[in-house]
């Protein structure tokens, strides 16, 4: 079905579409809008990861496994889409564009 599935940009790939699961992206994506900051310096790639665990379905992301790999992927098509800003820090940080 094609509900279930929803396109995902990479703003280190232009161009590049990927379809990933509509549920896992949504739950996701609320997550890392609850706890990214609007103003810089943001959250760090960790940081994020941890603060979203506590926000994430126990159902779709037990004991927060695979929430590294959706978090990264959220937070690269936010990017995409201008929702969120990677501040050239090191280590890099995100906040809300």
């Amino acid at each position: 079905m094609a509900d279930d599935k929803i396109e995902v940009e990479n703003v280190n790939v232009p161009g590049q579409i990927t379809r990933v699961d509509r549920t896992k992206y949504e739950d996701m994506r609320a997550a890392i809008l609850k706890i990214t900051p609007h103003d810089a310096p943001g959250l760090t790639a960790k940081e994020m990861k941890e603060a979203v665990i506590p926000h994430l379905s126990p159902d779709l992301f037990p004991e927060g496994k695979t929430a590294g790999w959706w978090q990264k992927s959220v937070q690269l098509d936010l990017e995409a889409k201008g929702i969120l800003t990677r501040a050239e820090t090191k280590p890099l940080r995100w906040h809300k564009a």
